[in-house]
């Protein structure tokens, strides 16, 4: 049975210099959040590892393990928890967000597909959207610089995502850094022009090598207003309780219709997304 209401929280980390200090902050922060009644928790980008670092010289092997004392965690705390990590298929690592249900089993994961220049030297390329199911919602992810791609959030909606969950890494130079804080970063009007809510957990502060992340982790309304917002200082975690009868994708629903010569134009891109989203998508180890 589908939720009517979902208790979302967002968490904003700086990241650790080792793997077991990022997971301890993970698992303690699971269950504070869990405590305080969320039953969705998302954590930024390559929370897990964090991102400034040199992924060549990572320990597989210590990154699944991370990933499954995370399940767990999400088993014990009987919730959804969503988490950036590294993933893996063969020779391939992915950028990826892992989700896990409160049963602490993998259900779903997504990988970048739009890769920075930073990113392409250390991963391989996702090749499809995100669509999965929390608590029945639905719901659809994209992860950092994919905020520039609307098209990663319009087709989902179109199939049905009530929810947009992005997790993300800054960073940048402080003074570029400044220019992404207080709300100017596209994110309440991507909410706004699909209709649907939008969970964005970002890191903070400096980064190391003179990079820093603007923080301002937040949950944003269908129709724009920021319901929770963190400062661009601080860890942090902010919280809403999202009614998921006002994402009523009224947009995207509309743009299915009109104008009349997109009709079947968009079917097809409906129809390509339906196929590359099969169950390999949460093989990734």
């Amino acid at each position: 049975m589908k939720a009517k209401k979902l208790a979302v929280a967002v968490v904003q980390m700086k990241f650790r210099a080792a793997i077991e200090e990022n997971l301890s902050f993970i698992v303690r922060t699971i269950c504070s959040c869990a405590s305080a009644g969320a039953q969705a928790i998302l954590f930024p980008e390559c929370a897990v590892t964090g991102y400034n670092r040199d992924f060549a010289e990572m320990l597989r092997s210590e990154v699944s393990a991370a990933l499954q004392t995370i399940g767990s965690q999400a088993r014990k705390s009987r919730c959804y928890v969503l988490v950036g990590s590294p993933t893996f298929i063969g020779p391939r690592t992915f950028n990826s967000l892992v989700v896990f249900d409160p049963r602490g089993r993998r259900i779903f994961c997504y990988s970048k597909i739009h890769l920075t220049s930073r990113d392409k030297r250390f991963f391989t390329a996702g090749n499809s959207v995100a669509f999965f199911r929390l608590a029945g919602v639905p719901c659809t992810a994209i992860i950092c610089h994919e905020r520039r791609y609307p098209e990663l959030v319009r087709l989902p909606v179109m199939l049905g995502a009530q929810i947009v969950f992005h997790p993300n890494a800054g960073l940048d130079a402080l003074p570029v850094s400044r220019t992404k804080r207080h709300g100017r970063d596209g994110i309440a009007v991507r909410a706004f022009e699909n209709d649907v809510y939008y969970a964005f957990a970002n890191s903070v502060g400096p980064q190391g090598e003179g990079m820093w992340s603007a923080g301002d982790s937040k949950i944003v309304a269908p129709d724009s207003r920021v319901l929770a917002l963190a400062n661009n200082r601080d860890e942090n975690v902010v919280q809403a309780e999202l009614d998921l009868s006002l994402a009523g994708r009224k947009y995207a629903r509309e743009a299915l219709q009109y104008p009349v010569f997109l009709r079947e134009p968009w079917q097809e891109m409906i129809r390509a997304c339906r196929r590359q989203l099969r169950p390999s998508a949460v093989r990734h180890l």
